[in-house]
């Protein structure tokens, strides 16, 4: 599943091609996503400029003078610019249509979700219980320790809670506290102060690698020029259990937490 590196390598991709573009056409060749796409969708962008490219979690919002164009990736969906006229594919279900390139939407899977508001964006329902953005300012360990107080979640569930700090997937987790050394199986209340100023920095450098790299492709994820993420090459634990841990060389340890993988030293993290 595209992860906020993921979805940050899109918005950049795609932003620098269709800011300050009017949009001259939309194909939906496919309206059964998550959710439904609205019928009115080509009549309500045509004509459109778009105004800016920003992310918020793993939504992306295109906006527009009269509203936001909110898409999230899903499972195994992507957005590509394209500039050669290349034929739409089996799984290329809208075209934003602009005039010298076309955003094209892919999703084998179809969980994905392109949906249209002309209300305040931050209002929206999918947005407005989201925790903080784990790269602005007003994320760091002073708020990760005022949370977690009392709280007998393991702490690796803790941080990828949505509704305390957004984008912090399996994949980020499972690297961040590895970096930050700390057991992710612990209770998030029992880790002092200290410690989450360590895992909010380890949680920011993980993302910003990632982001830099391209973010990480597993399996279906490309980006908005066609090229893949290389974070993977660096992966210190995840998807590594029974080989040996890059600090102390003892084999990585691996359990499972709400039924995802998770691979950890058992000598390094406590």
């Amino acid at each position: 599943m595209p992860e906020l590196p993921e979805v940050e390598t899109t918005c950049r991709g795609i932003a620098q091609h269709i800011c300050r573009q009017t949009i001259t056409n939309v194909f939906v060749r496919q309206p059964r996503l998550r959710w439904p796409v609205a019928e009115t969708l080509p009549d309500i962008l045509i004509g459109q400029t778009v105004l800016s490219v920003q992310r918020r979690a793993k939504y992306l919002l295109l906006t527009t003078q009269n509203g936001t164009l909110l898409i999230h990736l899903g499972m195994s969906g992507s957005l590509r610019v394209v500039t050669d006229n290349a034929a739409a594919g089996k799984h290329d279900h809208i075209d934003i249509v602009f005039a010298d390139s076309v955003l094209r939407f892919n999703d084998p899977r179809r969980f994905g979700a392109v949906l249209w508001t002309s209300e305040p964006i931050e209002g929206h329902a999918l947005l407005k219980h989201l925790g903080p953005e784990p790269l602005l300012a007003d994320f760091d360990g002073a708020y990760l320790y005022t949370l977690s107080r009392n709280r007998k979640v393991p702490v690796k569930l803790f941080i990828m809670n949505s509704h305390n700090v957004v984008g912090v997937g399996n994949i980020y987790a499972n690297e961040a506290l590895f970096m930050a050394g700390i057991d992710p199986q612990r209770h998030a209340g029992r880790i002092a102060l200290a410690r989450y100023e360590r895992l909010a920095e380890c949680i920011r450098t993980v993302l910003t690698d990632a982001i830099t790299q391209g973010g990480t492709t597993l399996r279906d994820f490309v980006n908005s020029d066609g090229k893949p993420g290389y974070f993977q090459q660096q992966l210190r634990v995840y998807g590594r259990s029974g080989l040996p841990c890059r600090n102390c060389q003892a084999p990585l340890s691996q359990a499972r937490l709400a039924n995802r993988s998770t691979v950890f030293c058992r000598f390094c993290q406590r």
